[in-house]
């Protein structure tokens, strides 16, 4: 008697590679949205749209590092202690009055205007003041303590590109060049959908056979994450009529569309074929798992991404594919997602043909290192496990086995989610 599979992925012909996926992905898209201007305090987690270049040096004059005296180098006795004069005292925001002079010493404190003349600092913890003079030990070194205009940021330099998603340290950048506000693209707006005569709202009676809809909450967070507006357009029933209607709809005032589940060859799964019937799919089923089932296209001119109806896999496939998306027509630059190689602390096999993703927390091992623990349960509908993981291990084409103590990819969800 011939062998039954337990494989959802055994069947169904030739599967598009990941990598295929993602540089078809690439070649087919680019940014939709506008440019706009915005206050700096407004631009966190916007993508800037034009290059910010500094107009002055930063810091804008030499300073001091530290809290101290300022002095002439060569006014210092090698390998002895020199005591000089102090006179003068300088202080962030109120430079020294007068000019220094040789054999003296200027009091200063830290983020105070360098005078012109002395070229080292000394910290005070290192000094001692006595009868109005101060006593200064031998072995600093030359510009000791002594912050250069400029050392920050040069004027004329370009400190951020197009592309860039602007986090706190970007903003605080732009302030420190004077910046009070930045040219950034419009927010990507993103429809999304649920299909299925099973899906529930939460809060809603379930009745037989009935679930409630982590997809789309999934999913409207995810997209938050990315500085995505996102329109939540609730549950599509199985019926292509209706689901065409409301995917012709949402193309009109959107600048991406977002489903999940329909995607798969079952009698009741309709997206594709109302996709197909309005526009076009560039690829369909990938050789990926968890998440088989998933899609590229357009509605008219506007893009289509179909995911799986399990959870973890719209979770997984978002990661790796509707992030890129979403950051390229968001004018984006979709860095790809660092790996960390861990020891394997699994077994495990797969098919040597298609990229899988396994669900791991990372625990310290006996070296120093990193082992990846997998999740105990690889259920597609098992979202706990993304939970209770730390990211996912990746198993590459052309790899079938995995043992304790082997090398993988890891992930980190730092790396992917914001």
């Amino acid at each position: 008697m011939a062998q039954l599979s337990d494989d959802c992925f055994a069947f169904g012909g030739e599967l598009l590679s990941m990598s295929a996926a993602l540089e078809l992905l690439g070649a087919k898209v680019a940014p939709v949205v506008a440019p706009e201007t915005v206050p700096l305090k407004a631009a966190r987690g916007r993508i800037l749209a034009a290059p910010v270049v500094a107009p002055r040096d930063v810091p804008p004059h030499d300073n001091s590092a530290v809290d101290g005296y300022a002095v002439f180098f060569d006014d210092l006795v090698p390998g002895e202690t020199t005591v000089l004069k102090l006179a003068g005292r300088a202080a962030a925001g109120h430079p020294l009055v007068g000019a220094a002079r040789r054999g003296e010493a200027v009091r200063i404190f830290t983020g105070a205007p360098m005078p012109a003349g002395p070229d080292t600092v000394l910290m005070q913890e290192d000094c001692r003041e006595a009868d109005g003079g101060v006593q200064i030990p031998p072995g600093i070194r030359r510009g000791a303590n002594r912050r250069r205009a400029g050392e920050d940021v040069k004027a004329g330099a370009t400190v951020l590109r197009p592309g860039q998603r602007l986090r706190a340290q970007e903003i605080g950048l732009a302030a420190s060049l004077g910046c009070t506000a930045l040219d950034v693209y419009r927010p990507l707006r993103v429809a999304i959908f649920s299909t299925g005569d099973e899906v529930r709202d939460p809060g809603a009676d379930l009745a037989p056979g009935a679930i409630y809809d982590a997809n789309r909450y999934l999913l409207q967070a995810l997209l938050q994450g990315l500085g995505a507006e996102v329109t939540d357009l609730g549950i599509l029933a199985d019926d292509r009529t209706r689901i065409a209607a409301a995917l012709a709809a949402a193309a009109r005032d959107h600048d991406l569309i977002l489903t999940s589940g329909g995607m798969s060859t079952g009698e009741e799964d309709h997206v594709k074929a109302a996709v197909e019937a309005q526009g076009s799919l560039h690829f369909w089923r990938l050789a990926i798992k968890p998440g088989r089932p998933v899609a590229m296209g357009q509605i008219g001119h506007v893009p289509f991404m179909g995911l799986p109806g399990n959870p973890v896999a719209v979770m997984v496939t978002f990661l790796i594919l509707t992030r890129p998306l979403v950051l390229r027509l968001a004018g984006g630059e979709p860095a790809t997602p660092r790996r960390f190689r861990v020891t394997a602390g699994f077994d495990y096999k797969k098919r040597s043909n298609r990229c899988e993703f396994v669900r791991a927390r990372l625990e310290r091992g006996g070296d120093g290192g990193w082992v990846a623990r997998k999740f105990p349960r690889d259920g597609a509908g098992i979202l706990s496990s993304m939970v209770e993981s730390d990211g996912l291990a990746e198993i590459g084409e052309g790899i079938s086995r995995i043992e304790p103590g082997m090398s993988v990819e890891f992930i980190p969800f730092s790396e992917v989610l914001e």
